[in-house]
């Protein structure tokens, strides 16, 4: 019977120990390059934490005023949709999912309906031409 580990000790596991699987990598947490890291790369995730911190104080202070009456403008908010909705050109990159996604979606209804109603005129050109369609209404014969 296999020896069980205490959680202190699984916790204290060797990265050696890990043996990633053949079809999955590694994961990044327990990449040894996601935690040696230089320090000019550990202040450059501080300013950023600090500017995620300062933008989420001003949010909070600003969705948590009592007297606030309008809506709260988010400029990177803003910039998102406009990027999104508005301006989709310049953002746009033709890859070959986009483009079959964009044959698919604008020649394959064409084909689907012609087809729909070559197969639809075929079987009633075949029933008239074997005299078994009741043609009651129509105009021309």
């Amino acid at each position: 019977m296999p020896r069980r580990r205490s959680c202190a000790q699984a916790v204290k596991m060797a990265p050696s120990e890990y043996k990633p699987s053949r079809l999955a990598t590694l994961p990044p947490t327990l990449d040894p390059a996601e935690y040696d890291i230089s320090p000019e790369t550990r202040k450059a995730q501080a300013e950023r934490l600090a500017i995620r911190s300062r933008l989420k104080r001003e949010y909070l202070l600003q969705y948590n005023d009592p007297s606030r009456r309008t809506l709260i403008d988010d400029p990177a908010l803003a910039r998102w949709t406009y990027a999104r909705s508005a301006n989709v050109f310049p953002n746009f990159r033709p890859t070959p999912k986009t483009s079959l996604l964009g044959a698919v979606v604008g020649i394959g209804p064409l084909f689907f309906w012609y087809y729909v109603f070559k197969t639809d005129r075929d079987r009633k050109e075949k029933l008239i031409q074997e005299g078994k369609l009741d043609r009651t209404f129509n105009i021309s014969y």
